[in-house]
């Protein structure tokens, strides 16, 4: 059963996404995330908050330290994420940082990659292209 069940998911993915200095994430975003889970796009896995302060000391906040507008994702947590992936995750944040670490689930792409494992393929390579670099190499194109 726990065979067939994994068949049907889609790829796992974690994005570490900072706000820098003065600005704090502020819920702004959350109806887009909100959207995606709603539309069947993605299922939240796991989350954390993470501040980075100026001396490097790395804490993981608790939704009600955020505010009203992220009690939307209480209950979304597995509890997945670690203190070693928190720490991971902050090794690449600026000191005085904030910063959210998501790991989703591709969910629209669940059943092409059930059908492809069950063909016998896998994922040998995956990839993100930041968006900078891909606007770049947009404008080079055009240039």
């Amino acid at each position: 059963m726990a065979e067939e069940v994994v068949q049907e998911i889609g790829p796992i993915d974690y994005v570490v996404v900072e706000w820098s200095g003065s600005k704090q994430p502020n819920g702004e975003a959350l109806p887009h995330l909100i959207g995606l889970v709603e539309r069947g796009i993605i299922r939240i896995i796991d989350f954390a908050f993470i501040m980075k302060a100026e001396d490097g000391t790395v804490a993981q906040l608790a939704l009600d330290e955020l505010g009203a507008e992220f009690a939307i994702l209480d209950g979304a947590s597995a509890d997945l994420i670690g203190d070693s992936d928190v720490t991971e995750a902050a090794s690449v944040l600026d000191p005085g940082s904030a910063a959210a670490l998501l790991v989703y689930e591709n969910a629209w792409a669940a059943q092409f990659a059930a059908a492809l494992r069950g063909n016998g393929a896998q994922v040998v390579a995956t990839g993100r292209i930041p968006y900078d670099e891909f606007v770049a190499a947009l404008d080079e194109v055009e240039a």
